[in-house]
């Protein structure tokens, strides 16, 4: 009776998954192609896959898989751009991991602040302002020697991360502002971009700090970061505050390199040292997860940089 019951269940879980399936390509969700290309016949063959284990998934553990699919679709359903690429990437592509650490992230946003999805600094509390613009100013005043010290070690390369610290654990020391902890702020780093180089739009695995950017050299040009339907042109404002774990994309469509300083804050919380202590227990299993998601970038986090001028 009990098999009887778990195939029941994994069948109930293959058809509503196949009815979704074609509800989203009836309306319109999904790609519509006359002839049959390889991006089609690959997303069949990722839609076949996934009902596959979400049937396997109903029949084994009904109840978690219940609570990932729920969970998955209350986290997704927070971008504000709905269509069939954000589904597809987010529970089919490079998602997954945030998928599989959506319940985690849920139980975070109620234990933090409301979360507008892209920020102003105005919105965080002072002390966190005091930390966002005391780590930008030193960037503003030494930008040229960072440049300069960034050219020299990152050579030939399509992106690149200049790593002062990464969450909480201190890499470059050459800037003395940045050899001190920080309250909230976890990371410091820059981010570099050869010319025409940009990243296709992806998701960030947690939630438990914001993403800060800062462009270091605005130019005129199709240079922007875009979360969901907001895109922000560096030259129209250098500052751009979010949470990555929504879909968001970076752009540089110019010749040249982009700089754009890269900064981890931890969320606005009623709780400010859990959510520091929990970001901190989980930060040797998240460099791990982001070992796969800055495979295409060369991290820079020797202690003993090259400096200016050296071979």
């Amino acid at each position: 009776m009990c098999r009887a019951r778990g195939w029941q269940s994994a069948y109930e879980g293959a058809r509503l998954a196949g009815v979704a399936v074609i509800w989203l390509t009836q309306t319109g969700m999904a790609p519509r192609h006359k002839t049959m290309t390889k991006q089609t016949v690959k997303t069949i063959r990722k839609t076949a896959i996934a009902v596959l284990l979400l049937a396997l998934g109903f029949y084994f553990i009904p109840i978690l898989t219940t609570i990932f699919i729920l969970c998955g679709l209350i986290d997704i359903m927070r971008n504000d751009q709905k269509d069939w690429t954000l589904f597809d990437r987010y529970f089919l592509g490079n998602g997954l991991f945030t998928w599989l650490l959506s319940p985690f992230n849920l139980l975070v946003d109620v234990l933090c602040y409301r979360n507008p999805g892209v920020w102003e600094p105005e919105q965080f509390p002072e002390d966190y302002q005091r930390e966002i613009d005391e780590i930008l100013d030193v960037f503003k005043a030494r930008k040229n020697e960072i440049i300069a010290d960034i050219d020299a070690n990152f050579g030939t390369g399509r992106r690149g991360m200049y790593v002062y610290q990464w969450y909480g654990k201190h890499k470059i020391d050459n800037v003395a502002e940045f050899n001190k902890d920080f309250k909230y702020i976890k990371t410091i780093a820059v981010s570099v971009f050869s010319g025409r180089e940009s990243t296709s739009w992806h998701f960030g695995p947690l939630r438990l700090s914001l993403r800060i950017l800062y462009n270091l050299i605005p130019v005129k040009a199709e240079i922007f970061v875009q979360c969901g339907s907001k895109k922000n042109y560096w030259y129209d404002n250098p500052l751009f505050i979010f949470d990555d774990t929504l879909f968001h994309r970076s752009v540089n469509e110019y010749d040249g390199r982009r700089y754009c300083v890269f900064v981890d804050i931890i969320r606005p919380s009623p709780f400010p040292g859990f959510i520091a202590g929990l970001l901190a227990i989980v930060s040797v299993s998240v460099e791990r997860i982001n070992s796969m998601f800055y495979k295409n970038w060369k991290m820079i986090g020797s202690n003993k940089p090259k400096k200016v001028g050296a071979n």
